[in-house]
C-alpha cells in the first residue's frame, strides 16, 4: 500500500528526477542512491534500517517505506525498532499471532523537519559526489581532445573556462601561448591535457602549448591525416614561436609535406592564426638518423655529420654561411631540430684545409687576452679561429671544450671586440 506522498517528499523525488535528466545517470545507480540515502537517515533514528524496505520508482517520481517488525507477546518487546506488541499489532490486523510478521508502511514526513533537512543533505551530498564521478569519467575519456569553451574568469596564474553545461576548466598560465590573450565570454580551443581527481573534485587542465594540440589542428585540417593516410610522427614546439613536425606518408602518391601545408600553406593558415602566427615547418620523417637531422636542420643545407648513436650526440659540419641558418634566430632552429630528432647538435663551421677567412684570425694570436690553456681547449674541438669560436654555439663551448660559462663568455667578449674595432 502507497503512503500518500508529502510535499517535501515529492520536491525531494523531483530534484532527483530532474537531476537523472540533466546528468544521464542510469536509472540503477539513481535508485540505489535514493535507496542509500534514506536507509542512512532511518538508521541514524531507529538505530538499524536492516528491518525496512525501501521501494524508490524515479520513474514515476514516488517511493514508499516500510517497517518489518515480528509480533512478540505483550510485555517482552526488547527492541522497539524491531518488535511490536501483540495488542499493538492486532491494531494493525486483528488476526496477528506471536511470532508473525508486521509489515506497515512509514510516513516519512511526521519524523518532523530535522529528519526531512537530513535526508535532503543526505540526497545533496550523494548528487555531488555522482556529478563529480559523472563529470570525471566524462572528461577523461576525452583527454588529447580539443574543446571548445568559453571565457567565464581571467586570473594572473590561469583562465577559467566553462564548457556548454556549465563544467569549470582551468588553462593555467604554463598552458598558453604567450602572446595569447582573453576576453571574458570569447570562445576558446585547447585540448584536454589531463583531468586530476584529489578528493573525487575533478579539475579539468587544458593546455594550448601542448605538441597534442597542434597535433589534432592538423588532423582537423588535413583529411589524409584523419584518413590515416598520413601520420604525424613527431612534433617540437616553441609555442608561440615555432614548431617542427616530421610526417609520414603510407601512400607513395602522396607527398605528406604538401598535403599538410595545402596549395600556398592554404590548410596551416587557420592553424598558424589560432596559434599567434607560429611558423610551422613541415619536413619528412625518415628513421634514417643523419638524413633525419639533416631535415630537422633545414633551411641549413648540411655538408657533413657525425652521429654518436650510443650518446645521442651528433656533430654537424656546415658551410660558413649556412651556420647562421642552423642556428637560427636565439637559437631556436638548432633548439627545435635537438627537440625533434632527440639528439644533442652541434653545429660546426667547415673550413677547407688551409683554408682561412682573410679577415679571420687564428685563436694564438689572442694569447696576450686570453690563456694558452683556454686557447687548447678550444682549439682541440676544431675551431682554430675568431671567427670559428664566434659561429660556435655558447653551450658547445661549454660543454665540448669544458670551460666555465664565465671563461667562455671572457672568450667571447675579447673576439668580438676585436672585429668591432
Amino acid at each position: 500500500m502507497a503512503i500518500k506522498k508529502e510535499e517535501p517528499q515529492l520536491s525531494m523525488v523531483d530534484t532527483f528526477r530532474e537531476f537523472k535528466e540533466m546528468k544521464g545517470i542510469d536509472r540503477t545507480t539513481l535508485v540505489s542512491v535514493l535507496e542509500e540515502s534514506f536507509r542512512n537517515v532511518l538508521a541514524k533514528i531507529f538505530g538499524s534500517d536492516e528491518n525496512f524496505d525501501v521501494i524508490v520508482n524515479p520513474d514515476k517520481g514516488d517511493f514508499e517505506i516500510y517497517r518489518n517488525r515480528v509480533v512478540v507477546a505483550n510485555g517482552e518487546v526488547a527492541d522497539e525498532n524491531k518488535e511490536i506488541a501483540l495488542t499493538d499489532a492486532q491494531k494493525i490486523q486483528a488476526d496477528y499471532e506471536v511470532g508473525e510478521e508486521v509489515s506497515e508502511p512509514v510516513n516519512f514526513a511526521k519524523f518532523g523537519r530535522r529528519a526531512i533537512l537530513n535526508l535532503r543533505q543526505t540526497l545533496a551530498s550523494k548528487i555531488l559526489e555522482l556529478e563529480h564521478d559523472a563529470l570525471y569519467n566524462k572528461y577523461k575519456e576525452r583527454e588529447g581532445q580539443i574543446i571548445s569553451a568559453e571565457v567565464y574568469q581571467i586570473w594572473k596564474r590561469e583562465v577559467l573556462l566553462v564548457d556548454d553545461e556549465n563544467n569549470e576548466l582551468h588553462l593555467p598560465k604554463g598552458e598558453q601561448i604567450p602572446r595569447d590573450v582573453y576576453r571574458k565570454n570569447e570562445t576558446v580551443r585547447a585540448v584536454i591535457q589531463r583531468v586530476d581527481n584529489e578528493n573525487n573534485n575533478p579539475r579539468i587542465i587544458l593546455s594550448r602549448t601542448s605538441p597534442l594540440f597542434l597535433q589534432r589542428l592538423l588532423e582537423a585540417e588535413v583529411p589524409e591525416i584523419a584518413d590515416g593516410l598520413i601520420a604525424v610522427k613527431k612534433i617540437a614546439r616553441m609555442p608561440g614561436e615555432k614548431a617542427k613536425i616530421a610526417v609520414e606518408s603510407f601512400d607513395d602518391r602522396i607527398d605528406p609535406v604538401g598535403a599538410c601545408v595545402g596549395v600556398r600553406g592554404s590548410r596551416v593558415h587557420g592553424i598558424v592564426r589560432e596559434l599567434c602566427n607560429e611558423n610551422l615547418d613541415v619536413i619528412n620523417y625518415t628513421s634514417n638518423t643523419k638524413l633525419f637531422i639533416q631535415r630537422a636542420l633545414s633551411p641549413a643545407e648540411i655538408s657533413s655529420i657525425n652521429i654518436d648513436e650510443e650518446n645521442k650526440k651528433a656533430e654537424v659540419y656546415l658551410r660558413p654561411d649556412q651556420v647562421s641558418l642552423a642556428i637560427g634566430r636565439g637559437g631556436l632552429n638548432i633548439k627545435l631540430a635537438s627537440m625533434l630528432t632527440e639528439y644533442t647538435i652541434d653545429v660546426f663551421r667547415e673550413v677547407g684545409e688551409g683554408e682561412v677567412d682573410e679577415e679571420d684570425i687564428y685563436l694564438d694570436e689572442f694569447n696576450d687576452e686570453i690563456d694558452q690553456w683556454v686557447i687548447d681547449a678550444i682549439k682541440s674541438i676544431g675551431l682554430d679561429t675568431a671567427k670559428q669560436t664566434l659561429s660556435a654555439p655558447r653551450d658547445m663551448l661549454i660543454e665540448k671544450a669544458d670551460l666555465e660559462e664565465e671563461t667562455v663568455d671572457q672568450v667571447l667578449n675579447v673576439l668580438r671586440a676585436e672585429f668591432e674595432k
